[in-house]
């Protein structure tokens, strides 16, 4: 029986730490692509490294090149390209590299596969987005909506589905992509809007921040819990034929109502007052310090030249051929999930700033050498 062997770009990020740790406990041999930095952004696989089956290499999406070596060293039987600049007010900012990678990079991957001759023995999964829908036509939206993609990074996004389709149908290659909707959890990006909502609930709570500034409160995501994603991504690539899915929940909340629910966790229990950008989250009860004071306000910076207001996934497709539960992890539940690791998150920093300082302190004195 041949060995399953993983390649999996954006190892590093979210959805790479944990599709490495289920591929792992499944026996895969995982082999991860990083890009070389002076900076070490490894935090979230840290306690794979050493791990029996898991190796890293240097490569970069945007270096075709390293990417056809790095194949052909490999010779894996699934390609998971997970890489991509994944922020869409980034997008705006950075049109031509969010393109570079997140198009462009899609190219050289399946280039890099048929390079090698590995188009009948590799499997590629393209890690798609619910963004390619942007300013929505239908809600909720499945396999069949059509796109029409609201940001720089959806446009980009958009080239990616449409050259695994092409490559798909024009070499016969079993690519496929997995039009994934808002999945959060605590390894997620602190800049993304939903780990900056629990970090600052979590830090107001311990009197560490004032207050939390947000952009469109009402903007609906359909947000699940990325730990289960990652099974979903696994079982697209071994279906029996080559097909694209969209992952979601099918449960859609605001931005207000996730705010509300990881204050809640943190102990804050807030009430709503005023419309658009005077909208502002005021505390009810909770640490006798805060109560009746504002802790959430809108702030117009946040908001992006053109937003996504309605994202909206139905998983019906996936729930009936993959047999996949996009509900194994509720909206509740990852709230509580998220809060609980920021709370003792910042709990800890304050420990360690509080040790520096001393520290610090002692040897300014002398006390220690």
């Amino acid at each position: 029986m041949s060995k399953n062997i993983a390649l999996i770009t954006g190892v590093t990020g979210q959805d790479g730490s944990y599709l490495s740790e289920f591929l792992l406990a499944k026996g895969y041999e995982v082999h991860g692509i990083i890009r070389r930095s002076s900076v070490d952004f490894r935090e979230r696989i840290a306690h794979l490294e050493g791990t029996p089956n898991f190796h890293l290499h240097y490569a970069d999406m945007g270096d075709s090149m390293s990417l056809v070596k790095l194949v052909g060293k490999v010779q894996p039987t699934e390609i998971y390209n997970l890489a991509a600049q994944s922020h869409v007010q980034v997008s705006f900012d950075a049109p031509e590299f969010t393109a570079d990678v997140d198009a462009v990079g899609v190219l050289r991957v399946l280039e890099a596969v048929r390079t090698n001759h590995l188009e009948k023995t590799c499997k590629i999964y393209q890690a798609s987005t619910s963004e390619l829908y942007g300013k929505v036509e239908e809600v909720p939206q499945n396999e069949k909506t059509p796109f029409h993609p609201y940001s720089p990074y959806a446009v980009a996004k958009l080239y990616g589905f449409w050259i695994i389709k092409e490559y798909r149908e024009a070499y016969d290659m079993f690519c496929c992509s997995g039009i994934l909707f808002n999945h959060e959890s605590e390894r997620r990006g602190e800049t993304f809007v939903t780990r900056k909502i629990t970090l600052a609930a979590a830090r107001i709570a311990q009197g560490k921040q004032e207050c939390l500034y947000l952009g469109n409160l009402d903007s609906l995501r359909d947000w699940g819990y990325a730990k289960d994603y990652v099974e979903c991504m696994w079982l697209i690539l071994q279906h029996d034929k080559p097909e694209d899915f969209v992952i979601a929940t099918g449960v859609q909340h605001t931005v207000r109502e996730f705010a509300t629910l990881a204050f809640h966790h943190a102990g804050i229990e807030l009430r709503w007052e005023g419309e658009g950008v005077n909208e502002k989250g005021i505390v009810v009860s909770g640490p006798a310090a805060l109560v009746g004071k504002t802790v959430v306000a809108v702030s117009e910076d946040f908001y992006r030249p053109t937003d996504v207001v309605n994202l909206w996934g139905d998983p019906t497709k996936a729930k009936n051929e993959l047999g996949w539960n996009p509900q194994t992890t509720s909206f509740e539940q990852l709230v509580q999930i998220m809060v609980k690791h920021d709370m003792e998150k910042v709990a800890a920093d304050h420990v360690a700033s509080v040790m520096r300082t001393n520290l610090a302190e002692y040897l300014e004195k002398g006390l220690v050498k």
